[in-house]
């Protein structure tokens, strides 16, 4: 049948095609995308048909039985339930079928929900902090489970087991993976001694992970490779727009990905010519608003961004629009590499370049901490490495060169 045939026969899902497509066009959906939802949504009405039941005796657990149909007939491509996950959510909000059932928190999910509270009122930590470590604890603590057959994971919890998960996660992992995999299991024990859950602070007992600090030059590009790859961003169309917006905040402002993902419309003060930065343990600073950078906003903004009420200052350039995520951010350094013709690099190199840059044109290791907005000095410090035209200077001749 064509796109609009199966509308005019009879089935149950007929009488909602229409408004489910207008609500994909109000969301923003490119026609194909609009073309394949409808189409898909007329098979499966055909199916409902076919089986003698109505909208209402739709659930999840009957789409199942429409998918196995599908791959029965020799289907090579068939859709998942995430694809009628739109269809679900137009019905659901008409009440036309029942909202799907909610699944039965095990032990696990429980403890998690205590966690993220305890992250997030006690200890503020931001969003995407708070997401890692939660992530990491699900890890343990669904392993432990699964080996002791607890119920929560942290019955019983001992050194040992510690020791030997941290040992095990250390072997397949690199020495930055490894220290940040210490620090997540460290923070999730801390709270299971301050909740009584444990009854030593494993957390004060468990070892570091060995590594010295500042044995590398921080990896930079130069002035030219980042020119290249923002040069690389087709500004005719509105995703090169959003690319070049994004790529010119990592590179002339030092923003972190997080933190370019994290601006509001409201964060850019065109008069004053200032932005506000939500970063890092939650701390909120002003930048001056570089021309360059104010130039690429303003044509994303004008020419880029899709319409949407999200406050949010960059979104996806795919339906429905949101805010961008930080993983997202480093696809587009990605991609960008790719364009100029560089190894893959994420977006914190753009930093480490700005201030390697601003190092070379005389800024002192103050200056750029201010940019940086370092909390500690120490932090700048290893840039100092890399300015080898200063290093020369008090750089003492090796004792035995003359020999």
């Amino acid at each position: 049948m064509g796109r609009l045939a199966w509308t005019r026969c009879e089935g149950p899902l007929v009488p909602f095609s229409d408004g489910f497509r207008r609500e994909l066009v109000r969301l923003g959906l490119p026609p194909s995308s609009v073309h394949k939802h409808v189409m898909l949504m007329g098979q499966l009405s055909r199916w409902l048909s076919g089986e003698g039941l109505g909208v209402a005796q739709l659930t999840p657990v009957r789409a199942e039985g429409f998918f196995a149909s599908r791959r029965a007939r020799g289907q090579r491509r068939v859709p998942t339930r995430r694809s009628l996950a739109p269809l679900f959510g137009y019905l659901e909000e008409r009440r036309v079928v029942a909202p799907a059932p909610k699944t039965a928190s095990t032990p696990v999910d429980e403890l998690l929900h205590r966690y993220r509270h305890h992250m997030v009122e006690d200890r503020g930590l931001a969003p995407l902090t708070v997401l890692r470590y939660e992530r990491m604890a699900r890890r343990f603590l669904n392993h432990r489970v699964r080996r002791t057959g607890g119920d929560s994971g942290a019955e019983g919890l001992n050194g040992a087991e510690v020791t030997a998960y941290l040992l095990e996660q250390c072997s397949r992992l690199v020495i930055e993976s490894a220290k940040r995999e210490a620090t997540d299991l460290r923070a999730l024990l801390r709270f299971l001694y301050l909740h009584g859950l444990i009854g030593t602070d494993l957390a004060a007992a468990m070892p570091p992970v060995a590594g010295w600090r500042d044995a590398r030059l921080p990896a930079t590009l130069s002035a030219s490779e980042v020119e290249a790859l923002l040069a690389g961003c087709d500004r005719s169309q509105p995703t090169g727009r959003r690319d070049f917006a994004i790529l010119t905040l990592l590179a002339r402002l030092g923003l972190r990905s997080g933190e370019v993902a994290a601006l509001r419309l409201g964060d850019v003060n065109w008069r004053m010519g200032e932005i506000l930065v939500r970063g890092k343990a939650g701390r909120h600073d002003r930048l001056p608003l570089l021309v360059d950078a104010g130039e690429a906003l303003v044509a994303y903004l004008q020419a880029g961004r899709p319409q949407s009420e999200c406050r949010n200052l960059i979104l996806t350039s795919y339906a429905p629009p949101r805010g961008i995520h930080p993983s997202s951010i480093t696809g587009i350094v990605y991609r960008a590499c790719r364009r100029a013709g560089l190894a893959p690099v994420g977006g914190h190199r753009l930093r480490h370049a700005l201030a390697s840059e601003m190092l070379r044109r005389g800024g002192d290791l103050v200056e750029i901490s201010q940019v940086l907005r370092h909390h500690d000095l120490a932090s700048t410090a290893v840039y100092a490495k890399v300015d080898r035209s200063a290093l020369r200077t008090v750089a003492q001749p090796w004792p035995a060169a003359g020999r």
